[in-house]
């Protein structure tokens, strides 16, 4: 027995009908719209053999109970970023829903293995810019005084804004009680990239998270009038910053896969008629290596000093947050490999440069995949994303090898 990739595709799409605009998708966590997909999402459970529930951080787990207590677990998250994607998270909860419809029809509602389909609340960040929310919760790695005081553009704080929807932050370290039996953890998502499109390949097996660094960097100068201070004689801040934005790509060239971003830049008094005393700057890089990573860093951090030094001017740096490479389990690596093959003869390993709910199940030890599936245009978090119907027929498909040969595993040894 096989899934039926053509009713997942179909309920994509009924998803987003029901949850987008002209400008796209629209499943903000903690929103009313969000509200609706989630409980559309319930309707479907209607005729299954399983048991839902929201644990207290609001990820919605969906259970069909198997000979074994051992759970395998596939998902991701409904939730969007404003104006969104349709398939950026959605993909990968209803491909999980659609594997466990075809697990209890196979074994007339009694799989070997207990089968679980998570949809994890909050992990774009798109409102209160705490990504990852409702996984960090289960893997208790959350930050609840910190994220507890967030607060969105109309000045709503985050705490509010989960108790609206039936959540209390102070309650969030009790949906670790879900990690309880969870044997393994596969989760289908599109690239969100080029890669693939660009190799012509459908599907990549995903080999971790990158780790990431993300600083503040503030260089100090001497404001001064534009007109009347000759070149020689100026402090510029931005100067500086400006060598360093085209550094740190040959920073991030020595690396594979590794990737520098100098994402925003603010100038003081930030006018025509003055030369710039203070220039704040962010930086993010990001690679699957540690040791690369913290090179990366270090080198920035040196040229930024250098660079300083050169314009007369200081440099300091303070850490935004970091977190480490996430490298996922060898065997499901295997096993993900050759279910791509099996389906489409090629397979190819990528690390995923954003971060994914698998990040947070993989650091705390529970066994964990990924699979990507193409991007158009290499394109997410827009109005145009897209992947192609017969490349999600074939993620789908492979997706249930996946499932099939990771409840084998889990059923051995159990």
């Amino acid at each position: 027995m096989k899934a039926n990739p053509q009713r997942t595709i179909s309920e994509l799409k009924e998803l987003r009908a029901l949850t987008a605009d002209e400008n796209g998708a629209q499943r903000v966590a903690w929103t009313d719209t969000w509200l609706k997909a989630r409980a559309w999402f319930e309707a479907k459970l209607a005729e299954l053999p399983v048991e839902h529930h929201y644990d207290d951080a609001g990820n919605s787990w969906t259970t069909l109970k198997g000979d074994s207590d051992k759970a395998m677990i596939i998902g991701s998250h409904l939730d969007s970023v404003p104006n969104g994607g349709w398939l950026d998270g959605a993909l990968g909860v209803m491909t999980g829903l659609e594997i466990l419809r075809r697990f209890a029809a196979e074994y007339n509602g009694r799989p070997p293995v207990t089968i679980r389909v998570v949809d994890w609340a909050d992990e774009e960040g798109a409102r209160f810019g705490r990504s990852l929310l409702g996984s960090s919760a289960f893997a208790g790695t959350d930050t609840i005084a910190v994220d507890r005081v967030r607060v969105d553009k109309d000045g709503i704080h985050l705490e509010d804004a989960l108790r609206r929807c039936g959540v209390e932050i102070d309650r969030f370290p009790e949906s670790q009680a879900e990690q309880k039996n969870a044997a393994a953890y596969l989760e289908l998502h599109i690239e969100q990239g080029p890669v693939l499109e660009r190799l012509g390949l459908p599907l990549a097996v995903v080999l971790g998270t990158k780790g990431v660094e993300r600083h503040s960097i503030t260089f100090h100068g001497q404001e001064a009038h534009s007109g009347s201070t000759p070149m020689g004689d100026r402090k510029d801040a931005l100067a500086p910053l400006a060598k360093l934005a085209l550094e740190i790509y040959g920073i991030a060239g020595k690396h594979k896969d590794a990737v520098c971003t100098i994402g925003s830049v603010k100038t003081y008094p930030g006018i025509v008629t003055a030369v710039v005393g203070r220039c704040e700057a962010t930086l993010d890089q990001r690679d699957l290596d540690a040791g690369a990573l913290a090179q990366m860093y270090s080198e920035a951090k040196s040229a930024s000093e250098q660079f300083a030094a050169e314009h007369k001017c200081t440099v300091e740096w303070s850490r935004i947050w970091s977190i480490e490479p996430i490298p996922f389990h060898p065997s499901l690596l295997e096993f993900c490999e050759q279910s791509i093959e099996e389906t489409t003869e090629t397979s190819l390993l990528l690390p995923s440069g954003p971060l994914h709910d698998a990040a947070e199940v993989s650091r705390i030890g529970i066994p964990t995949v990924m699979m990507f599936v193409q991007s158009l245009y290499g394109i997410s978090h827009n109005k145009i994303e897209d992947t192609k119907e017969e490349h999600l027929q074939l993620a789908i498909e492979a997706m249930d090898r996946l499932a099939t040969k990771t409840a084998a595993w889990i059923r051995e040894n159990a």
